[in-house]
């Protein structure tokens, strides 16, 4: 083989070997696979329905004022539709809610990826200091002064009492099994129904996929690739507004350690350096998974843009800056000046909204009343033990 033949193969190889790590580095667009479940916590109808109340019931908060439903709500995209989610009574968030659709596939919850599971995650929002700040052992006494939770954590999980771990375990099946949208035009599409999506959405995917970039963290199934990144979003301007916000800020960099400058000057959220405690993390967020999106505006990590038209706009100005891209120079290397035209905009917006599919809507239930077991008045301790061990035994069917 001549040296020209040599070269010219070389660069053959070259060449696939980098589409090849280019496909990996975006997945294509993809339907959702089935939602997967953990190997201790398979999905049953007793789970999903005693899931369901717990997730709209306050009693899994410190003062029993706030559900996961105040954060989550069904008319907000199961987000909230404020740029700063609300707080524990006498408090403020400091970021947005993410909505609770489809966060079955996850593999890193919240905005810094900081919880690995849905059960995880719902444990976390409950006992978090600005968000649910309930306490575990109490929390639980109120389940086991509930008669109706008593029977329903019976049949779910087989215990005597509710146990608050189980509490999160049927939680996160409720999530799974009733927040999954996976039925978008997208999703009809890519399963082979070429009408399922407009004219002006086929354009926006032809952009998202190829000029417009979005492609290289929008991808796969979620369209996300569960990384890092810092856009140079700006600040909110609350962080600056509002007094009970700045508490909150300044507590977060206070309560992660944050070296002493940045706990006094710092006023953007510092993001995943609050997990890593590395500068290069600091300002970066995980990228937001894009199905939904037509419900759960605002936003960016503290809602800074109110409409998909901002969001496309910041794109196309190549991102922004942030007091961390001019420090430590970690603004995201895929950001640069897109110069789309109008009409390009328009057919992203659309596409955008075309991921959505229908919204998800639901009625809250009512949650049970408090009250006192019909079983247990007037024993002894020891006899109400004998009858809880004897009650377990009949109902899991062990000896």
């Amino acid at each position: 083989m001549t040296s020209t033949r040599l070269a010219r193969t070389a660069l053959v190889i070259l060449a696939l070997s980098m589409t090849a790590v280019a496909a990996r580095a975006a997945p294509p667009l993809a339907p959702l696979p089935p939602i997967p479940e953990p190997p201790d916590n398979r999905t049953t109808r007793a789970k999903v329905e005693l899931g369901k109340l717990l997730f709209f019931d306050a009693r899994l908060s410190g003062d029993a004022s706030v559900s996961c439903a105040d954060c989550h709500h069904p008319t907000q995209g199961w987000g909230i539709a404020e740029p700063i989610s609300r707080g524990y009574p006498g408090a403020v968030h400091w970021r947005n809610s993410h909505t609770a659709v489809n966060t079955a596939y996850l593999a890193k919850l919240f905005w810094q990826g900081d919880a690995g599971s849905l059960e995880a995650q719902a444990e976390a929002a409950a006992t978090g200091a600005v968000a649910g700040n309930g306490a575990n052992d109490v929390m639980e006494a109120r389940l086991r002064q509930t008669p109706d939770y008593i029977r329903m954590f019976r049949e779910a999980f087989g215990t005597v009492l509710p146990q608050i771990n189980d509490a999160w375990y049927a939680i996160a099946a409720f999530e799974r099994e009733a927040l999954t949208q996976k039925d978008s035009p997208l999703d009809r599409y890519l399963k082979g129904d070429k009408r399922a999506l407009s004219a002006s959405a086929l354009k926006g995917k032809q952009l998202f996929e190829g000029k417009a970039g979005c492609l290289e963290c929008h991808n796969g199934p979620l369209l996300t690739d569960q990384k890092f990144y810092n856009l140079g979003v700006p600040r909110p301007k609350e962080f600056e507004e509002t007094g009970l916000n700045q508490v909150t800020v300044r507590w977060q960099f206070y309560q992660k350690g944050s070296r002493e400058q940045m706990y006094r000057d710092g006023k953007d959220d510092a993001g995943l350096f609050f997990s890593t405690a590395r500068v290069k993390d600091a300002g970066k967020f995980r990228t937001a998974p894009l199905r939904y999106i037509k419900f759960t505006a605002p936003y960016m990590h503290a809602g800074q843009f109110l409409t998909l038209e901002e969001v496309v706009d910041f794109y196309d100005q190549g991102g922004g800056e942030n007091e961390f891209t001019k420090r430590f120079g970690n603004k995201a290397k895929a950001l640069k000046p897109l110069k789309l035209a109008k009409d390009e905009k328009e057919a992203l917006v659309a596409f955008l909204e075309e991921l959505s599919g229908e919204e998800i809507r639901m009625t809250p239930p009512q949650v049970p009343k408090y009250g006192v077991a019909s079983d247990v008045p007037g024993l002894t301790q020891a006899k109400a033990k004998r009858i809880g061990l004897e009650t377990y035994l009949s109902t899991t069917g062990r000896k």
